[in-house]
């Protein structure tokens, strides 16, 4: 996929080549992400969706193939240059410092020197999005609920001032309720001028809320276009994605 006219391309993968130890996962990975837009990686449990994710942001390094982010190859910089630059990552799992505050675990996030000289600003705009974790500002996050801790990963990926956040499994094991409330914040997001990859296990979500949509599966390239129409073609709903 090449940007649509009046687009311009915030992310690329080329021939993407990932896997750990003498086990490789990825075989010629390739998504473009549209500034302003929100794309989808899917695939079935297995198909290296998050491998793709270590990969373009650094927890591990690709054995072939570039990540070019905002102009410049990425490819071999660490997590923390990618993130400094602006490609964040709100893991699978949120990962969150359960020991401490709400407010401590968000400034976690703003590490880098770009981040650190607007975080009050930051934070203003996390708990304006969140007002839950704006009351509960000195609580542990140890002590929340499933959906709480995804407000707080997200807010923690906001902290560092993100051109890209990318999010690894958004809905996993939280309500209904919680998932509407966090799309809604998303879409802000985005109408904001924030840019989003997601991972998501809710197929029909993400279908239903991204502009476009990437199926891998074993690790291979399968097929890419307009989220709607990713979702009409039956041969793949039901070959790949379990619909």
């Amino acid at each position: 996929m090449s940007a649509a006219p009046g687009e311009t391309t915030l992310l690329s993968v080329e021939q993407l080549q990932a896997g750990y130890g003498d086990v490789q996962v990825l075989w010629g990975i390739g998504l473009d992400v549209a500034r302003g837009r929100m794309t989808t990686l899917l695939g079935a449990n297995g198909a290296g969706k998050t491998t793709s994710l270590r990969a373009i942001t650094g927890s591990i390094r690709p054995r072939a193939g570039r990540v070019v982010f905002n102009g410049e190859d990425v490819t071999r910089l660490s997590a923390h240059a990618k993130a400094a630059r602006g490609l964040v990552l709100v893991p699978e799992g949120r990962q969150l410092f359960g020991d401490m505050t709400v407010q401590e675990n968000l400034e976690m996030g703003a590490y880098s020197r770009r981040a650190r000289a607007h975080r009050a600003r930051q934070m203003e705009l996390v708990y304006t999005l969140f007002p839950r974790l704006r009351e509960r500002r000195s609580q542990k996050a140890g002590t929340f609920s499933g959906g709480e801790q995804q407000m707080l990963a997200i807010g923690r990926g906001l902290m560092a001032m993100p051109d890209l956040l990318i999010i690894d499994e958004l809905s996993l094991g939280l309500a209904p309720v919680v998932v509407k409330q966090i799309v809604g914040t998303l879409r802000t997001l985005k109408d904001s001028g924030v840019t989003i990859l997601l991972v998501e296990q809710n197929l029909r979500l993400a279908l239903a809320i991204c502009d476009y949509a990437y199926v891998i599966a074993e690790g291979r390239p399968v097929i890419d276009g307009p989220s709607a129409e990713v979702g009409k073609r039956a041969e793949i709903r039901k070959a790949y994605l379990g619909l």
